[in-house]
């Protein structure tokens, strides 16, 4: 009900609640409007920031592939095991090594991890699962295969859904849980024992070490981190599309999609954002009360 069904302007009306005033319960007079607020707060998107940053995005998916494709030419005998574990030590002492040139000298709030320490956790896990491998070759043999594409695919895909984007160093503990049990049950339908210890140890590279490393680009070198995406993005697709033409295919669209068209419609939908606030607001209570 608006100003015309005052009883007349004799009798000025106050927003209060402890008076009994001549008006309607529901009345507000011609000031109500003038406390409006519009887009209060709302952050402004540049385009080509947000395609930088959902460029981790189209990385991970990028990853996801390129570990399927080492497992198909693994499996399908064009990559031997041995020729993967010598890759993957060598891409780990270098990327451990860029690893520790961008870290900076001095953590903040903890003491950083000595290079004896790190070698420690390095060979404890890959003592492990050497020593397990077998275990794990035998783990899914009661299994139908069907069974285990289905859960590796979904395993990955919860990963790529779980996976801490925003702060991805470490990976968080669902995400790498997920993947990681995703490799199992791919490296458990390869040949042999040694197969199986070659696939785990490149897990652990793409999904465990690799985001610690990219998040010290991100932070320390944004320049080289894109185009470190970038050239990840098209290993993904070129090596998916060695062995499935049609995944790549898929894989490139859905890259357009995340890192170019997504990123296009957020800055155009923000454009016309019309959040409103005024006196219709709950009220919010800015008094310190962490004393009490």
């Amino acid at each position: 009900m608006g100003p015309d069904s005052a009883p007349g302007p004799a009798v000025p009306w106050r927003k209060v609640l402890w008076e009994c005033q001549p008006f309607p319960d529901n009345y507000v007079d011609q000031r109500f409007l003038e406390e409006l607020r519009r887009n209060e707060g709302i952050r402004q998107y540049r385009y080509w920031a947000v395609v930088k940053e959902a460029g981790f995005v189209g990385e991970r998916l990028s990853c996801v592939a390129i570990f399927i494709t080492i497992w198909l030419y693994i499996e399908q005998g064009l990559l031997s095991p041995e020729t993967l574990l010598w890759t993957s030590l060598v891409c780990a002492l270098l990327g451990y090594g860029l690893h520790q040139a961008l870290t900076s000298q001095v953590e903040s709030g903890c003491e950083p991890r000595t290079r004896l320490a790190d070698l420690q956790s390095a060979t404890i896990f890959l003592s492990f699962t050497f020593g397990f491998s077998p275990v794990l070759k035998t783990l899914t043999e009661s299994v139908s295969t069907d069974t285990v594409y289905a859960m590796s695919a979904f395993m990955l895909l919860a990963h790529l859904v779980s996976f801490p984007y925003a702060h991805p160093s470490p990976p968080g503990s669902f995400s790498l849980n997920a993947a990681l049990f995703a490799s199992v049950c791919l490296a458990s339908r390869l040949p042999g024992a040694l197969h199986t210890f070659a696939m785990l140890s490149c897990a652990l590279l793409v999904f465990a070490l690799w985001p610690c490393l990219l998040q010290r680009l991100r932070e320390n070198a944004p320049s080289q981190f894109t185009g470190v995406c970038v050239g990840v993005c098209i290993g993904g697709v070129g090596g998916l599309g060695s062995q499935w033409p049609g995944g790549a295919v898929l894989l490139a669209l859905a890259l357009w999609s995340v890192t170019l068209f997504c990123p296009l419609l957020l800055v155009r939908l923000q454009r016309q954002k019309d959040n409103i606030h005024g006196p219709w607001d709950e009220a919010e209570i800015h008094e310190d009360l962490s004393r009490l």
